[in-house]
């Protein structure tokens, strides 16, 4: 719940936080198995970030852990991106959070620059791992789909070290209890969608998204103009930008994007609807995938397999940083909060949530002062 109230940044921040928070601090989970993690996330419809807090939530405590963590993860954010669209269904107006930003961003770079550094030390001594990483990175940068490239990166890895026995034994897999919450989720949404005229619809069009969402937040932009702005008229092409900027700034997952469009479209009942309904099919995907993998990790080639598609995973990372370091460094300033959140970052007894909250306040500081534009 703490990571969902300051985990600003988009979903490479987010991992580099739990990475931080879970396998640095807390040791909960090894770096290997973080990466096998990771790698399940990436392969999977919906939002990684969200998929990764419920996977560890699976790994910390079976099924119960896997709802109070994906839960205390989302709920946070839906609060309070249905607090700006209630003011903004009131006001039409964004909130200015420019001086929270300008510091946040480049605080951010450092937690996920240190994240990536722990992430690979382990591997620096294979080659492969860091081969497969270096062109996965390359080739999202020049504009490759983010799934073939993970198919390729486990498909190279297979073929090269897919026989033998299993680099490393399966651990016990966590209590596994009835799954028929995650399927009580959608009839929620749907049960709750009855009471009104566009909530059905409203509910059965977020679902859909969930379901089948592969890669970045401009992939989202795509599915909501299309499903929400030309096929059905409820939003206009400017509520459809500030959702999206909403989501973008606010903590937690980008899809609580959501909770605003819903609310703006059948008030509070569709904020309700829309966000069950989004994130619904991640807690179904994550139950279904997460007993698989200590199975393909017993196995000599999937486990290779799931070192592949965990490197160019890495690599998306990588690859992700540029753009945060481009929209971070926008001056001097900016650049010596990176400077001294660095550091800080790779110091692994200290609480990422506190660079987080120090970027930020750094950053109001800088406006205030003038400077930062």
């Amino acid at each position: 719940m703490r990571l969902g109230f300051t985990a600003f940044g988009g979903p490479v921040a987010h991992v580099a936080l739990m990475e931080a928070e879970v396998v640095t601090r807390r040791k909960w989970v090894t770096r290997d198995e973080f990466m096998d993690l990771l790698a399940a996330t990436n392969l999977i419809p919906g939002p990684n970030s969200t998929e990764m807090a419920i996977h560890l939530g699976h790994r910390r405590a079976g099924v119960p852990g896997l709802f109070v963590a994906g839960a205390c993860f989302i709920l946070p954010a839906a609060l309070i991106t249905a607090g700006f669209a209630f003011a903004y269904a009131r006001y039409r107006t964004l909130p200015e959070l420019g001086g929270l930003l300008y510091g946040l961003k480049p605080a951010i770079l450092a937690i996920v620059g240190a994240a990536m550094v722990r992430l690979v030390l382990p591997r620096k001594k294979d080659a492969l791992f860091l081969i497969v990483a270096a062109i996965a990175a390359a080739a999202s940068l020049l504009g490759a789909p983010e799934v073939p490239i993970l198919l390729a990166g486990g498909a190279v890895a297979a073929s090269i070290r897919g026989r033998g026995p299993a680099s490393r034994p399966p651990k016990d897999e966590p209590k596994r209890a009835s799954p028929g919450l995650v399927f009580g989720l959608p009839a929620l949404a749907g049960a709750a969608a009855s009471a009104g005229s566009r909530l059905l619809p409203l509910g059965l069009f977020f679902l859909k998204v969930g379901s089948i969402l592969y890669g970045s937040g401009y992939v989202l932009i795509a599915f909501l103009r299309e499903g929400l702005v030309v096929e059905r008229g409820w939003l206009s092409e400017a509520e459809l930008l500030d959702a999206v900027a909403i989501g973008q700034f606010t903590p937690g997952p980008v899809l609580t994007t959501a909770t605003f469009v819903g609310y703006l479209v059948e008030g509070p009942a569709g904020a309700v609807v829309a966000t069950l309904a989004i994130f619904a099919p991640s807690f179904l995907f994550v139950l279904l995938s997460a007993p698989l993998i200590p199975r393909l990790r017993a196995s000599r080639p999937l486990g290779a397999l799931l070192d592949g598609v965990g490197a160019a995973a890495l690599g998306l990372l990588v690859a992700a940083f540029v753009p945060l370091a481009r929209g971070a460094f926008v001056g001097w300033p900016a650049f010596v909060i990176f400077l001294l959140a660095v550091p800080l970052a790779m110091q692994p007894k200290l609480n990422a949530t506190w660079i987080v909250v120090g970027g930020a306040a750094l950053g109001i500081a800088v406006r205030m002062a003038g400077f930062g534009g």
